[in-house]
């Protein structure tokens, strides 16, 4: 087993791709896919790779070399390094999806309970459940599966998810924060995500759902003495529609965070509406919990 090394964010996307030969799109594609490599973000949103993450790139592209296919390259770096988290045993990325748009429903909560007793809820989300949503993505895009097809996988993973958030408990203690899809936002699951991740770090989630006024929003957050407030933005009309709407929110001293696809895409775009929340569920819950812990 190597040991860690270090961890901080050393080279930009376009250095890796330099040194090692493979192009940004396709490390992004290996992160989303298979959760290698693991890049820490800059202030602005940039994608940082550390001398690990580098060493696991060249790691799985000399298993290519060796004819080893990418999925079990990817299982082999995380073995080799010993990394938490990861999907294990039978359980991927592919067989979940396959179930999933195969409409097996009873297979795909199998593969979700046997990748459960190997990880924790973390470990689940961030490397099965946002993968299988990039990829069903990626397969509707292409044309391989159809709109029906994507919303049946897309409402089973979501109903996971709010699983998990009934799971975590709503908790008597801890900051309140009240999250809430902008308006014209109606893709949730990203947000249930990061409620699921706050709650079980002991914050109290006040979920109010899809497609929000910010008007009333902010309303709600003040009636309930809310610490923060966390808004999902996922499309660009959604991104529209809160700009419009961003004088309603009011929320005076309250905190607002704002994450999903637009804002990570753009996380300069955060600031019309408050601060960035995060590139992903777990690093969003950490640095939101952090700052509340941090407030007096």
């Amino acid at each position: 087993m190597t040991g860690a090394t270090d961890s901080s964010g050393l080279f930009t996307a376009s250095e890796v791709e330099g040194r090692v030969g493979v192009p940004a799109t396709t490390l992004r594609q290996w992160e989303r896919r298979y959760g290698l490599p693991r890049p820490q973000r800059s202030a602005s949103g940039y994608r940082l790779y550390s001398k690990q993450d580098v060493a696991q790139i060249e790691y799985i592209c000399q298993r290519l070399t060796e004819g080893v296919p990418v999925s079990r390259a990817a299982q082999l770096a995380r073995e080799h390094w010993a990394l938490p988290g990861a999907p294990g045993g039978e359980v991927t990325v592919p067989q979940l999806v396959a179930a999933l748009i195969q409409g097996d429903l009873a297979g795909a909560e199998r593969l979700l309970g046997e990748a459960q007793a190997r990880l924790n809820i973390e470990g689940v989300l961030m490397h099965l459940i946002q993968p299988a949503l990039n990829l069903i993505g990626e397969q509707w895009e292409r044309g391989e599966i159809t709109v029906a097809h994507e919303h049946q996988a897309s409402a089973f993973l979501r109903a996971q998810v709010a699983n998990l958030l009934s799971a975590a408990g709503h908790g008597r203690f801890g900051p309140t924060v009240v999250a809430a899809c902008g308006p014209q936002e109606h893709h949730e699951i990203g947000l249930l995500m990061l409620s699921v991740v706050l709650r079980r770090l002991g914050v109290q989630v006040r979920y109010v759902g899809a497609n929000t006024p910010l008007g009333d929003l902010g309303v709600y957050a003040r009636s309930v003495g809310a610490q923060a407030i966390l808004i999902s933005i996922n499309t660009q009309a959604a991104l529209e529609a809160a700009l419009a709407q961003r004088q309603d929110l009011a929320a005076g001293e309250i905190p607002v965070f704002v994450g999903g696809h637009a804002i990570n895409a753009d996380p300069e775009a955060a600031a019309e509406l408050g601060r960035w929340a995060g590139p992903d569920a777990v690093q969003a819950a950490q640095q939101i919990a952090a700052i509340l812990e941090a407030q007096p």
